[in-house]
């Protein structure tokens, strides 16, 4: 099993442009105390891009012995569920971070912002647009063209107020009308062209029923939200640098009790996958993958069940920093950051993926021993186990080859290795089906080689891992690779084409020793030459369910070399 992955990952104190900020702030008593947020729209689960906002909301706030919030930005009922918010909750807790008081939600704020809106109204900055959701998209303009008003910008404010509130009271259809801020529509950023502040939804909410029938848009609910909950530093990725003059223009604009600053950072891109939700929920919807959790997916939860521990991630968002620089990282860091732990962190066993049986002839057919494996070299207090040998046994079917080239130092007819833990055997002869394929080996072991030595210093280049066919439990192996094959799919018109047909590889009737047989759901252990190995929640008493965490070298950069 691996050990605890609760300890602190990041030795030195990290250092960044926000943190330094933050530090500022401080020191000149700009405030008194640090307050983050993490604020995700409950429309979907978690992915590696949140891991990088969380660990630095949370961390900024540790650090500097503030607190952070986890907000639920939950104004758009038609793609919000409650799945969402509990899957959201459980990854923050497994990385390891905890929010202060309960999780804190926009629609907590529904009341407020209404009046807000209202007040926007009566101070003549915000009216309702009868415009169609096309018809604003055609009067916004370009980038290079500027906008232009809406007819029903005139109305006055009384006429907006009615509307308004029978907006509220469910007289109108969905897309009938939307309070817009009244804003610039010459502005050079498109965002202060009167961006829709409300609009109708007629579908029940996760949290207030049926009470609403209008929500506040993203843009509106959140910044008024952070100044509610006395929020010091908002922490956006560097999409939301465009609309930070929208979410300061609100705050000049309304009786908010504080006035949070907005600062941003690159967003995680991550090479071979993709970091957007709505991509994500097609490859969900679509049954491209095994649901949200698919060990393929970059979701938290997907990388919990193949058994990236919770410490990797939080290691490698720490080498990563926080900058304002867009590139790819190329997921091999990750990989390293999961090897690095699990080769401390995992206990080792032995599994025989693609099983070939051997028979020893010269071992005594009913007899059975029982050797002593080392559980982890890198950990001595990890102990030893016993593990059965017998005459009959499985290998890997990769570890013989009929004609061996003269570097192959595995098993062939004649040659002799080392069975690990075990004794030297020679393969004397092989037996195949009517089809020429190999399907058993005959060998003769040394009983003079017990624990893996020859009294008379003959040496073997060969080791092979084994398990015994008497005490073997039977297991499903499932292998995972990258779900895409091209480095940045993220940029591709049509990602799915880049889906990678053989990101799966299911292996049936694996052999494994039988300490195996009771290991713990979501326990990572190393199966020796082979990778480490995660059981899965598929798992049932004689049905066991292994996922590949990762292999033990980089399989997938030669790959892509030769390809």
């Amino acid at each position: 099993m691996t050990t605890s992955d609760t300890e602190t990952d990041t030795p030195q104190e990290p250092r960044d442009f926000i943190r330094e900020r933050v530090r500022s702030d401080l020191t000149t008593g700009t405030m008194s105390q640090v307050v983050t947020r993490f604020p995700p729209e409950p429309n979907g689960y978690l992915h590696l891009g949140h891991a990088k906002s969380i660990c630095l909301n949370f961390g900024v706030a540790k650090e500097f012995e503030g607190r952070c919030n986890l907000r639920f930005d939950d104004t758009n009922p038609a793609k919000e569920e409650q799945e969402f918010i509990n899957a959201i909750s459980e990854d923050v807790n497994w990385l390891g971070f905890k929010w202060d008081d309960e999780p804190k939600y926009a629609s907590d704020y529904f009341d407020t912002l209404f009046g807000w809106a209202e007040q926007l109204i009566e101070a003549g900055k915000a009216y309702v647009d009868d415009l169609t959701a096309d018809e604003i998209r055609e009067y916004r303009g370009s980038l290079t063209e500027p906008g232009r008003e809406s007819p029903y910008r005139v109305r006055s404010v009384e006429e907006n107020l009615d509307i308004f509130r029978r907006m509220k009271a469910g007289e109108f259809p969905d897309g009938a009308k939307v309070l817009r801020a009244k804003i610039d529509m010459a502005s050079g950023n498109i965002n202060l062209r009167d961006p829709v502040i409300y609009r109708i939804v007629h579908k029940s909410h996760p949290r207030t029923g049926d009470t609403w029938c209008i929500y506040p848009t993203y843009d509106f609910a959140h910044g008024q939200s952070d100044a509610i909950e006395g929020i010091t530093h908002s922490l956006c990725t560097l999409e939301f640098e465009d609309h930070r003059p929208l979410y300061e223009w609100l705050i000049e604009n309304l009786p908010t009790p504080a006035s949070p600053k907005q600062y941003e950072f690159a967003r995680l891109n991550l090479g071979y996958t993709v970091l957007s939700k709505r991509k994500l929920t097609q490859l969900v919807q679509e049954n491209h993958v095994n649901g949200w959790d698919d060990p393929r997916m970059p979701t938290i939860s997907g990388l919990r069940r193949r058994g990236i521990p919770a410490v990797t991630i939080r290691d490698f968002i720490s080498r990563l920093g926080v900058t304002k620089s867009e590139s790819i990282v190329d997921p091999s860091l990750l990989d390293h950051c999961v090897r690095e732990h699990l080769n401390k962190a995992a206990q080792r066993r032995m599994g025989v993926l693609r099983p070939l049986k051997v028979v020893i002839e010269n071992y005594p057919e009913d007899q059975v021993e029982e050797l002593d494996a080392v559980n982890s070299p890198e950990d001595e207090a990890a102990g030893s186990r016993k593990v059965s040998f017998s005459r009959e046994i499985y290998i890997e079917r990769d570890d013989f080859m009929e004609d061996a080239p003269k570097k192959f130092f595995r098993l062939a007819p004649g040659r002799e290795v080392r069975l690990r833990y075990a004794y030297y055997v020679t393969c004397t002869d092989v037996i195949k089906d009517d089809a020429g394929e190999v399907v058993e080996l005959r060998c003769t072991y040394d009983p003079e080689t017990k624990g893996g030595d020859s009294p008379d210093g003959r040496k073997v280049k060969g080791t092979l891992h084994w398990v015994s066919a008497k005490t073997a439990v039977n297991a499903e192996i499932r292998l995972y690779s990258h779900l895409f094959t091209d480095e940045n799919t993220a940029k591709l018109e049509d990602f799915l084409a880049a889906i990678n047909p053989d990101s799966l590889e299911v292996l049936s009737d694996c052999k494994l020793e039988a300490s195996l047989g009771e290991w713990p759901v979501g326990s990572t252990v190393q199966f020796e030459r082979m990778g480490y190995f995660t059981t899965d929640l598929d798992s049932q008493d004689g049905a066991l369910v292994f996922n590949r965490s990762m292999a033990l070298r980089d399989t997938w950069a030669k790959i892509q070399a030769k390809g």
